[in-house]
């Protein structure tokens, strides 16, 4: 089980990890090992709740497909397991992210006092550009 929070969870059988060849420069033995990781999870087919997956397919995030298909691929490390522990881990921040409900914002006035005071700035900037023009003799 991949634990997300508290209250939510996912089976590691929703999620498909496949080993893959790490790109850039490495030694000699980097070249015959698959040590990055490609993980996939699919939105749309997994346990989720409705609401965190609506949230999690609105999020405008390069990792998520037009199929709903959440793709990450860890290369940091050196070791397979680190990067597969890596991709789980920045899984699960990306559900926490989506699991957030968001605050209402609550649309507000802007007070008397501060009505005056951006008129009284107004003014005022307006007299120091009067004052700026040209000069007759």
């Amino acid at each position: 089980m991949l634990v997300i929070d508290t209250r939510l969870s996912l089976p590691l059988s929703e999620i498909e990890v496949v080993a893959i060849r790490a790109q850039g420069a490495g030694g000699q033995n980097i070249h015959k090992t698959a040590s990055a990781v490609h993980l996939r999870f699919d939105v749309l087919r997994s346990s989720l709740p409705d609401e965190v997956k609506q949230r999690l397919l609105a999020r405008a995030d390069r990792r998520l497909s037009k199929d709903g298909v959440v793709v990450i691929k860890a290369q940091q490390f050196r070791s397979l397991d680190q990067n597969r522990d890596a991709a789980l881990e920045r899984l699960a921040e990306l559900i926490r992210g989506a699991a957030r409900v968001p605050r209402v914002r609550k649309a507000t006035k802007p007070t008397l006092a501060s009505k005056r005071r951006r008129v009284d700035d107004k003014t005022r900037r307006g007299r120091i550009k009067t004052l700026r023009g040209s000069v007759d003799d």
